[in-house]
């Protein structure tokens, strides 16, 4: 496994309280022990630099959070994953989703999208402080400018958290807020119009781009930021400013353009490619590939949570977990290109045959192989105990093993997985994954979509597709040729919902595409399946999880109210909250 000295660094409270929290001295003046003080940092390039690469990182602020307590950018391996807010998945044991999936946002309940705010604005301050000292710091102007750059692609990717979940947001240039006379000033409240936070991050990013490296060397190691990093970043985020949640529906030629060029500078680097060694290889290989742009890399001293057991099927002894729902089982291509339709007999009744292998590398679906057998989520007629393991309905179904864990969509997740790591009693050996945030699939994604808006679907976007498309493992026909506009929008959305599934996309995408009063008011939807004497299947689609509801207001989080009462009401809260 590679040694990676970010996230094997445990420096989380190696600065002093006014540093990390703001917080007054106490009366006792007693010096605290177990940190360091900010002279010390300031007087020591090493341990300065250390508190630069835990920017990488952030504090555990709300329960289940990964075991590792140190949640990064986005919320990756944790318990209830991203995806379980959207049509993508459910979480088996609601752990503050449901609200969201129901429609129950609220200033005072965010649910698991309640730490954005303070964690944000908490890294930005970290990442000010250090800009504002780094001139005490005896290191060589090479070094410093490094850092400098990285500091300042980390707090890009902290604005581009709070702009695409709160659009407007207070932008804090390099201020430090104390607890104190300076902390009710109105400019700390004033949250800019989103045109103005984004011509701010992308200028920050334009800056950190100029004072990367290409790639890091063995010194840095993998994981922090590179030239790539924040060009990508760029991408992703003039993307969404060009989209229509963003600019208002009335679309911009311009906007969009921007867009396709950004991704066209990664592009035109020549240093990332599609990984051509599996699907499943790309998201479960311990090494990094060419389609790695930015990720956080873990190892045996910074294990995250060990989602073997927390999405493994019950079984196998697993929790359930993040659970795919049928709606996006759905969406997945025959093999030939065609749609899948319940309406086609053939299909409906062997739904799992001849489908699109991203299908099968990411979710597990009765019949699947899987480590020692295959998945049994189905039912028995009359319940005949015909089971392999003695049961009366399939191992992985209510009447299986450890039943309390049973998927309540039929459905359990496969991708990220590791079929040579344990399900059970995990602990010291899983949760070593690698968690990609951006990799080079996105931006060729994100080219295809914003140069078919400024342009059409002109040959470019067709190879950006194609090229996704047909990749080793995945061998999907390339798109008809003579697509409209309109057409290519469709299927670039679609390739988006397929490629990208888990990854942290899907809750953004619906929203800047404005199509999540469509997507997230549909049922959430699961499989029953019962098996006969004879072992013929049958299968009917339900309603896994009840009152799914998204309103116009959701397109935006709600500033949390504690935020709002805080600044002493100066801080506007988003309509209709």
């Amino acid at each position: 496994m590679k040694n990676n000295n970010i996230f094997k660094l445990v420096l989380c409270g190696i600065t002093a309280c006014a540093v990390l929290t703001g917080c007054e001295k106490d009366f006792l003046e007693i010096t605290p022990t177990d940190r360091l003080s900010d002279a010390a940092i300031l007087a020591d390039s090493t341990l300065f630099e250390a508190y630069v690469t835990n920017r990488y990182i952030g504090v555990k602020l709300t329960n289940k959070e990964g075991d590792s307590n140190q949640p990064g950018f986005g919320r990756g391996f944790e318990y209830g994953m991203w995806s379980s807010l959207t049509d993508e998945s459910i979480y088996n044991n609601n752990d503050d989703t449901w609200l969201i999936q129901q429609g129950q946002l609220a200033p005072e309940n965010l649910g698991i999208a309640g730490v954005f705010w303070a964690r944000s604005y908490r890294s930005i301050r970290e990442i000010n402080y250090a800009l504002n000292n780094i001139d005490q710091v005896n290191m060589s102007e090479g070094r410093k400018n490094r850092l400098i750059a990285e500091l300042k692609f980390i707090r890009a990717f902290r604005y581009h958290d709070l702009i695409r979940n709160y659009g407007k947001v207070v932008l804090m240039g390099d201020r430090v807020v104390e607890l104190g006379e300076n902390y009710q000033d109105p400019i700390n409240f004033d949250r800019k119009s989103i045109d103005e936070a984004m011509t701010y991050v992308i200028a920050q990013l334009d800056e950190a781009a100029a004072g990367l490296p290409v790639a890091n060397s063995n010194n840095y190691g993998e994981g922090r930021a590179t030239k790539g990093a924040a060009l990508g970043l760029k991408s992703r985020l003039l993307l969404y400013a060009a989209s229509p949640l963003y600019t208002g529906g009335s679309g911009s030629a311009q906007k969009w353009a921007a867009a396709a060029q950004a991704a066209k500078d990664v592009m035109n680097m020549g240093v990332y490619n599609l990984y051509q060694g599996g699907y499943t290889e790309l998201f479960t290989n311990e090494q990094s590939n060419s389609e790695y742009i930015f990720a956080r890399f873990y190892n045996l001293t910074g294990r995250h949570l060990a989602l073997e057991i927390a999405n493994g099927p019950n079984g196998y002894g697993g929790w359930g977990g993040n659970v795919p729902l049928q709606n996006l089982v759905d969406d997945y291509e025959m093999t030939d290109g065609s749609s899948f339709s319940w309406n086609n007999t053939a299909q409906a009744t062997a739904p799992y045959a001849n489908r699109d292998p991203r299908f099968a590398a990411t979710v597990l679906y009765d019949g699947a192989p899987y480590r020692e057998r295959t998945v049994e989520t189905y039912k028995s007629i009359n319940n005949a105990p015909i089971s392999e393991g003695g049961y009366p309905d399939g191992q992985d179904s209510p009447g299986g093993r450890d039943n309390w864990n049973t998927s309540k969509t039929g459905y359990y997740l496969r991708k990220f997985i590791r079929e040579d790591l344990p399900i059970i009693n995990p602990w010291e050996v899983a949760g070593v994954q690698n968690w990609i945030y951006m990799r080079y699939a996105e931006i060729l994604l994100n080219y295809a979509e914003a140069q078919n808006e400024a342009a059409g679907p002109d040959a470019s976007v067709y190879e950006a597709i194609n090229s996704i498309r047909s990749r080793s493992s995945v061998g999907m026909p390339a798109l008809p040729a003579g697509l409209t506009q309109s057409e290519m929008r469709t299927r670039i959305q679609h390739e988006r919902r397929i490629e990208l599934a888990f990854e942290e996309h899907r809750y953004y995408d619906v929203r800047r595409w404005k199509i999540a009063d469509v997507t997230e008011n549909k049922p959430a939807q699961g499989i029953n399946i019962v098996r006969a004497l004879d072992g013929t299947k049958t299968y009917s689609v339900f309603t896994a999880l009840a009152g799914k509801s998204f309103q116009t207001k959701h397109y935006w989080l709600p500033i949390p109210r504690f935020e709002i009462l805080a600044s002493d009401n100066q801080l506007e809260q988003n309509p209709e909250y």
